[in-house]
């Protein structure tokens, strides 16, 4: 007990109330269900979360563009004629690939 009284850097715990407050910030700090851990992982997941929903947004509005492409007739030719290679009656369709497009194996 001595000790405590000689120790510089101890004798402000002799006051109960400063203890008190003290055991209170970790308690607040650390320990609580309101505690700055948990609003620290909850605010890194919000943030996560709004990036996310700014990608969302930015894919909604591709799509929309995408939608509006295929609503003409034009549109829905021409995304026919390319992704499904569908021509008319009377037409004859070529398909020019370049070398370096192609997956060719190397025998080793």
């Amino acid at each position: 007990m001595a000790q405590f009284k000689k120790n510089k850097y101890l004798k402000p715990f002799k006051n109960w109330f400063i203890l008190i407050f003290v055991v209170f910030a970790v308690w607040m700090l650390f320990f609580d269900a309101n505690s700055w851990l948990i609003h620290h992982e909850l605010n890194s997941e919000i943030e996560a979360l709004e990036n996310e929903k700014k990608y969302y947004k930015r894919e909604i509005e591709k799509d929309k563009k995408a939608i509006k492409k295929l609503s003409t007739e034009e549109g829905m030719e021409k995304f026919a004629r390319e992704t499904y290679y569908m021509k008319k009656d009377n037409e004859e369709i070529f398909i020019i690939e370049y070398e370096d497009s192609l997956k060719i194996k190397k025998d080793d």
